[in-house]
């Protein structure tokens, strides 16, 4: 008989009750380091204070007018974005595949209004993750989540992540633009050569391509600056953001420059949650939190020591783990055992992890973990490998 929540997740079997900081506890009394801050939302750890405090006073004001009105918040947070960026627009929306989504669009609305409407098809990266909607399915390309859905949609090309050869030959006279993540997350953890996003930037100017970053797990300060793309200092056109904006609050935006979004006129895109008073009060708490005087400078110390203590310990069991890769405190562990396990194993002593593809360990603290924190967890991660059977 199937669940009244439809079982489409592998869910654990925790039943959380309440979180705080770097921890989650359960209905059963259990607490739990939470290296996983919510598939990389809760960035500023779980009921930050400052979010609290906007978002109940939102509450005690507007949730919802629509967009048919003027949101005084959604401009405020929409100014402080194009300010902190390379975009001159935003829409909101509620999510990471709809600000991929609109992503998409914008590109495709932006050659036809140029005179290109020929140009349609969107090169993508294997090993990439845009969401779950028929077109960011698509644009991803991956089987797995293909499978049984009936046929796919048209209009994407796939290449090797990392590769402007692979990339170079795929553009047609049909390509439109290049969706790629600066730092690949559910597809292994995964950071691109330095002139990787260079090289993008070029052959789009070459081809006259729009170019497209899904930072929707990346950014909003994941990697240590807002946006992951800052560290190579190469913009985007077109770029995804969701997750961490709202700290928990669903809320996602598609930002664009203004040449990009030269097609998007009224009627050309709409939402009805979308930008709302109570996401963009979360939205703009977010912010005043992430461009405070230290922020970031504090979040790049500890992901620096994180990623020592984690290679410290990839040298003292080198029989159970590889190699650590990625950026800030979007890390990753490769494994040589399955890292399915090791996230079983350290469940059960209090530290939550994730998975991600090529048998990757992904360790995402909230950017507030201290060293602390980075202490409990990777101390937790030396039991389970100390105790790990002998093969």
């Amino acid at each position: 008989m199937i669940t009244p929540v439809m079982p489409t997740y592998g869910r654990w079997d925790l039943a959380v009750e309440k979180g705080e900081g770097c921890y989650l506890t359960t209905t059963d009394g259990r607490k739990f380091l939470d290296f996983t801050s919510g598939i990389a939302v809760t960035s500023l750890g779980h009921c930050h204070p400052h979010v609290i405090e906007a978002v109940t006073k939102q509450a005690g004001a507007l949730w919802h007018s629509s967009n048919l009105f003027r949101i005084p918040g959604q401009e405020k947070l929409a100014q402080r974005l194009v300010e902190n960026s390379f975009a001159d627009t935003v829409f909101f929306n509620n999510s990471g595949a709809e600000a991929c989504e609109l992503s998409l669009k914008v590109a495709r609305k932006y050659q036809s209004t140029v005179g290109h409407p020929e140009k349609y098809r969107i090169i993508g990266c294997n090993g990439s993750f845009h969401g779950r909607s028929f077109a960011t399915l698509a644009a991803a390309g991956a089987e797995a989540y293909l499978k049984g859905f009936g046929p796919v949609m048209d209009g994407f090309d796939h290449v090797a992540f990392n590769n402007l050869n692979e990339i170079r030959a795929a553009v047609t006279p049909e390509t439109a633009g290049i969706i790629v993540e600066p730092v690949q997350g559910e597809g292994g953890v995964r950071a691109p050569s330095a002139d990787y996003l260079q090289g993008l930037r070029a052959l789009c100017d070459e081809f006259g391509l729009v170019l497209i970053y899904d930072e929707v797990q990346c950014g909003m300060g994941r990697s240590g600056k807002l946006f992951a793309h800052q560290w190579a200092g190469v913009e985007p056109d077109i770029m995804a953001v969701a997750k961490a904006l709202g700290n928990g609050l669903p809320i996602g935006a598609c930002l664009a420059t203004e040449k990009a979004a030269v097609g998007m006129t009224a009627g050309s895109h709409g939402s009805t949650f979308g930008g709302n008073p109570m996401s963009v009060a979360a939205g703009n708490a977010v912010l005043d939190v992430m461009l405070a005087p230290g922020f970031f400078d504090k979040v790049n110390d500890n992901a620096k020591y994180l990623w020592s203590t984690l290679d410290g310990l990839v040298g003292q069991y080198p029989k159970l783990f590889d190699s650590v890769r990625g950026q800030g405190m979007l890390l990753g562990v490769k494994c040589v055992v399955t890292a399915g396990d090791v996230v079983a194993k350290a469940r059960d002593k209090g530290l939550l992890v994730l998975t991600a593809g090529d048998n990757v360990l992904r360790i995402l603290p909230p950017l507030v973990a201290g060293k602390a924190e980075i202490d409990e967890a990777v101390g937790i991660l030396t039991q389970v490998a100390s105790e790990w059977p002998a093969t």
